[in-house]
């Protein structure tokens, strides 16, 4: 692991993005990876729609490529007939009604074969945006805390979309025109002669280069327009997440303006994209109306000179108009192709940024029988020029209550983030029960230890799915029950919507004692060995305070505790308590014991008592 944490999405290069042909590369890379997702070992009947698709494709490519020849016949058989000799009608009939036919079963096959395809494309589509979600959330709370949230959601959404792209536009656009311009040149050599099937090949060729060269100069702008959408996307997310921040510091026309910059920035982006096309556009037609003239004259000639029939001359036209309707998209197609490629790419590589944190092989899970917790001689930093943790060593008994107060910065609610796993120690052992936190699964080391944060987060959900997520699938009554312990019962049960109301982005909604009643409640619920509470009161006023106290002390009672914590009128009853300074532990004792010491909890104490003091003369006045 690089001390600055892991590679961020598309990282590459001083400008931290690909050169345009490298980001090609890694797509087109990025795109074999497809491949075990279409044609997938575990089920049969995938791969046989898969089969069954290329086998319609081929049929209706077919189909359409006989079109032209039956308007040909009908052409060549109506011309050679007079209106005199109606009895003769029979056969350009047959005919015209084989013309009709062919052009439903070409749709038809085309319609058959999406249909039979979808499967594949959305089970692949699903596969490996599951298995990028999944993996997200095991990557480590350090990439979390560096990548930004609005840029991350948009990688993957894009990477998703582009699969669809790719999977619907290369396999069953692009591929299958190629294949009918190599069928229609040999018909046209075969028919009549290589002059035809050179000018069409030609034309092809030219318009084909035509496109991807200006296509190639224009996507600079798209890809600009895609940096300033993602950016704008960022500075919108990340706004609307501190809402309470904007509005305390009345920065509404600031915040507005940084997302207009990035808007502008889009804007302009746009403007060139719109006018570059309108050169392409002109570009294309000009290169289709000239191959368009030159088969047209030679068939002509042809026909003047009595060698091929109107027939024949419709037959080429229809060719060339039947190849160029596909390859009017091209330009679209080529860029969004380039740009799922890159797309796709991005979303491929945060799949190959490595986890922290793993678990070793056939790491067994966690055997909580006691809950007794050790730290022995634990070293940690964030930063290898940083140190936070120094020689932590200390115990907690089975249901017994220890808390760890000091300073902000000391390094308290890191002993939170060890404990849970969300970094390794660089020196020392944690263990429960005597078991190596890094010998057992995360997911048994989580689901032993319960938390209730400083900040609580809610699910901007109902209040019940809020608490349900302590554990999901407990019934309604151990919900309430839970509820009941934490008292939050009643005040849930007093709202119009009961259980039932949504507590907003984040739990905006409610108090900061009502989101710690809910955390409580759902750590109840969660029922776990080892409790964590990391500030859990800090940040709430003194009588809700005292309240929350009461049902944390409950909620303690018999768990093995470990208190977080500023306030240190909060952990007076604590079984002991560390005072830790500069990442050490300075002291340890109970309340009592460590008063007398005189030390650097006496100290704090008395600074607290005093300020607590002056807030209460305040009120009084």
């Amino acid at each position: 692991m690089s001390p600055h944490g892991p590679r961020m999405v598309g990282q590459s290069g001083a400008s931290g993005l690909p050169e345009p042909d490298e980001r090609l590369r890694e797509g087109l890379r990025a795109l074999k990876g497809l491949g075990p997702y279409l044609w997938p070992r575990n089920s049969v009947e995938l791969r046989v729609r898969v089969v069954a698709a290329v086998a319609l494709l081929i049929t209706g490519k077919i189909a359409n490529i006989t079109i032209p020849l039956l308007y040909k016949r009908a052409i060549d058989t109506l011309g050679g007939h007079s209106a005199a000799a109606p009895g003769i009608i029979a056969v350009p009939l047959a005919i015209i009604l084989a013309y009709g036919a062919a052009r439903i079963l070409s749709q038809a096959f085309n319609e058959w074969r999406n249909a039979v395809f979808a499967k594949v494309s959305q089970r692949a589509v699903r596969q490996i945006g599951l298995r990028t979600f999944r993996h997200i959330h095991a990557l480590s709370l350090r990439f979390h805390l560096e990548r930004r949230t609005g840029g991350l959601a948009r990688a993957v959404e894009r990477g998703i979309a582009g699969i669809e792209f790719l999977l619907s536009f290369l396999l069953f656009n692009v591929i299958p025109t190629v294949f009918e311009i190599v069928v229609v040149c040999g018909l046209l050599w075969r028919l009549y002669n290589w002059s035809f099937a050179a000018i069409t090949l030609a034309t092809i060729i030219v318009y084909v280069s035509f496109t991807f060269l200006i296509t190639d100069w224009r996507i600079r702008f798209r890809r600009e327009m895609n940096t300033r959408n993602s950016e704008a996307n960022t500075k919108a997310v990340d706004s609307l997440l501190n809402y309470e921040t904007v509005k305390y510091f009345a920065n509404e026309h600031h915040e507005a303006e940084r997302y207009d910059m990035a808007l502008r920035a889009y804007e302009r982006a746009a403007v060139r994209s719109e006018t570059t096309l309108a050169l392409l556009n002109i570009g294309q037609g000009v290169i289709i109306s000239g191959g368009l003239i030159g088969v047209m004259l030679l068939a002509a000639d042809g026909v003047a000179a009595g060698n091929m029939t109107v027939g024949d001359f419709v037959l080429v036209n229809a060719y060339l108009l039947q190849l160029y309707t596909p390859l009017n998209f091209l330009g679209v197609v080529y860029r969004n192709i380039k740009q799922s490629l890159t797309d796709l790419e991005q979303m491929m590589s945060l799949l190959e940024v490595a986890p922290e944190i793993e678990d070793r092989n056939n790491a067994p899970a966690l055997d909580v029988k006691h809950g007794a917790v050790a730290f022995h001689h634990i070293d940690f930093r964030y930063d290898t020029r940083r140190p936070i943790l120094r020689d932590v060593d200390f115990a907690i008994a089975p249901g017994e209550t220890v808390a760890i107060v000091g300073a902000s910065g000391a390094g308290k609610s890191t002993i939170a983030r060890l404990m849970f796993r969300f970094y390794d120690v660089a020196a020392g052992a944690i263990e429960i029960d005597g078991q190596d936190l890094r010998d057992v699964t995360q997911d048994s080391l989580r689901r032993a230890i319960g938390v209730v944060p400083q900040d609580t987060v809610l699910f901007n959900d109902t209040i019940y799915y809020n608490i349900a997520y302590g554990r999901p699938g407990a019934s309604r009554d151990e919900i309430e029950a839970a509820a009941h312990l934490a008292r939050i019962h009643d005040f849930i049960a007093a709202l119009p919507d009961g259980y039932d109301t949504v507590v907003g982005e984040r739990g905006l909604k409610l108090s900061g004692g009502e989101k710690q009643r809910v955390a409580i409640a759902r750590v109840i619920l969660k029922a776990p060995k080892i409790l964590i509470f990391d500030e859990a009161t800090s940040a709430l006023d003194t009588k809700t305070e005292r309240e929350i106290q009461a049902s944390l002390a409950e909620v303690a009672a018999h768990r093995t505790t470990l208190v977080i914590a500023h306030r240190l009128s909060t952990v007076v009853d604590a079984d002991q308590i560390l005072v830790l300074d500069g990442g050490q532990i300075v002291e340890r004792g109970h309340h009592r014991e460590l008063l007398a010491r005189g030390g650097a909890y006496a100290t704090m104490w008395t600074r607290q008592q005093e300020a607590a003091a002056r807030e209460a003369l305040v009120t009084i006045d």
